[in-house]
C-alpha cells in the first residue's frame, strides 16, 4: 500500500529534528455547496534541520518515530 504524501507550510521548527507542518484542505459542504477550508497540525521529522518557518514541504506517513511524529519529510527530488 502507498504511503500518503501531503504538502504543507512549516509553521514551527523549535524542536530537535521536528517541524510542525500546517496542512489546508478544501471540500464541498454537502447541505451548503460551499467551498471549505480546513487545516491540521502534523510533526514531522526531519534529519537535518534543514527547514524553517514558512518553507513549503511535503511529508509522507512513516512508522511512529515518537509519540506525536508519525509522518516524515520528503527528501526534494534534485
Amino acid at each position: 500500500m502507498p504511503k500518503r504524501i501531503l504538502q504543507g507550510v512549516v509553521v514551527s521548527d523549535k524542536g530537535t529534528k521536528t517541524v510542525v507542518v500546517r496542512v489546508e484542505r478544501t471540500f464541498l459542504h454537502p447541505l451548503l455547496r460551499k467551498t471549505v477550508r480546513r487545516t491540521k497540525r502534523y510533526h514531522a521529522h526531519d534529519e537535518q534541520s534543514a527547514f524553517k518557518v514558512g518553507d513549503m514541504i511535503q511529508i509522507q506517513e512513516c512508522a511512529p518515530k515518537s509519540k506525536l511524529k508519525r509522518w516524515e519529510v520528503v527528501p526534494a527530488q534534485a
